[in-house]
């Protein structure tokens, strides 16, 4: 079984964390039994939130991208490309990157006779598969771009996703609540298929200080300053708590100026970001998991947190947090945008040792029985059989 997985969202040179849990799921698929091979829709155009006197450099960097890398012993290809900027046009990326990846699918297909393409994400990737004319059989997983941003703001990319799911011989949905939104844009098979962690064979040694620990691009959604603010609710009740910001992104300046404002610069430490198995040990070594995100589709930190041994707090009523909840115990919801019960959680879960050390081993099995990468792989061997099948 040869499956080419096509992604936007992929380790890179200069960033080897973008889309880690797309690789892995690919490591994962070829320990289940297949043989998988990656092409990475790599666009050559700087974000626009980069300086006007850093794009020229930082285009060149992009485009001097190695075409083609190991990784883990993954061959993954690089398929450069230029479209217009994200805010008005993302819907028709998948257009823009149609040429050169058939180009790359006919050398591809040379060197590696592919029998399922697998899709993250029906924009761009799917599109641009199927203006590419790709023949094979098309599997698409959808992790939550489409249905909270794309399908939402972009009306070129909500037909292209119709258009993607209806061609599909399977969707693969990493939640639920993502399922059903599926359904809802055409999808005709979907099933749910969660991504994993891997499992830690012991517990790390926690911090002396008591830490609330995120893990996650710096972006509005992911409320980072709900839990700033939920520590400023805590100040006199807790002056121990710690709290530590793993990530980068567009937040950065806001939230340290926030930290600041409360008086909290000392208490949070903007750690930025690091190595993926860094990122993974340092956050194992705290106390409690806390992402109050919205538009959380699934949220593979909750669970990379809880195989630690780290209880975790998630949104109610987000495809994700519910989605883990519903799986067992280890994880808390707090309503969407409500700091005091944020930081009432907080402060009852960190205030009792106790209560901490039973809902992480409770944690730890939940993601043992339902989230680890083995699970993961073989269902994705399974859909690729299935779809392989006249």
């Amino acid at each position: 079984m040869k499956a080419l997985v096509v992604a936007e969202f992929y380790p890179r040179s200069d960033d080897p964390v973008l889309g880690v849990w797309a690789h892995r799921q690919a490591q994962a698929a070829m320990e289940a039994g297949a043989e998988v091979r990656v092409a990475v829709l790599h666009r050559i155009v700087p974000p626009k939130s980069t300086p006007i006197l850093k794009r020229l450099p930082a285009a060149a960097r992009l485009a001097r991208h190695p075409s083609t890398l190991e990784l883990d012993g993954v061959t993954v290809d690089y398929v450069r490309y230029a479209s217009p900027p994200k805010e008005s046009s993302y819907g028709s990326w998948g257009s823009w990157a149609a040429k050169p990846l058939a180009k790359a699918l006919r050398r591809i297909g040379e060197e590696f006779p592919f029998e399922v393409v697998h899709a993250h994400n029906a924009v761009p990737a799917a599109d641009a598969l199927l203006a590419a004319g790709i023949s094979r059989p098309l599997v698409i997983s959808e992790h939550g771009a489409d249905v909270f941003h794309t399908a939402e703001r972009h009306e070129d990319g909500r037909r292209a996703i119709r258009h993607a799911f209806a061609s599909a011989r399977l969707v693969l949905a990493n939640s639920s609540g993502i399922a059903n939104s599926c359904e809802d844009l055409g999808a005709q098979r979907v099933r749910v298929l969660h991504l994993g962690t891997d499992l830690p064979e012991r517990e790390e040694a926690r911090e002396a200080r008591t830490t609330i620990v995120t893990v996650a691009h710096l972006a509005a959604r992911k409320r980072h300053a709900d839990v700033i603010r939920a520590l400023w609710a805590l100040r006199d009740e807790r002056p121990d708590l710690r709290y530590l910001v793993i990530g980068d992104g567009p937040e950065r300046p806001e939230l340290e100026a926030l930290a600041a404002s409360l008086g909290l610069a000392d208490r949070v430490e903007f750690a930025g970001q690091l190595p993926h198995d860094e990122a993974l040990e340092r956050m194992r070594r705290c106390s409690l998991f806390v992402m109050p995100s919205v538009d959380e589709a699934f949220g593979v930190a909750y669970v990379e947190a809880m195989a630690g041994w780290l209880p975790a707090i998630g949104t109610a009523g987000e495809p994700g947090p519910m989605e883990i909840a519903r799986s067992g115990e280890g994880i808390r919801l707090v309503p969407p945008g409500d700091v005091l019960r944020l930081a009432e959680e907080i402060g009852a879960l960190t205030g009792d040792l106790e209560v901490l050390s039973g809902l992480g081993a409770q944690a730890r099995r939940t993601v043992e029985d339902s989230f680890s990468w083995e699970r993961c792989g073989e269902a994705t061997v399974a859909a690729y059989r299935e779809v392989r099948r006249p």
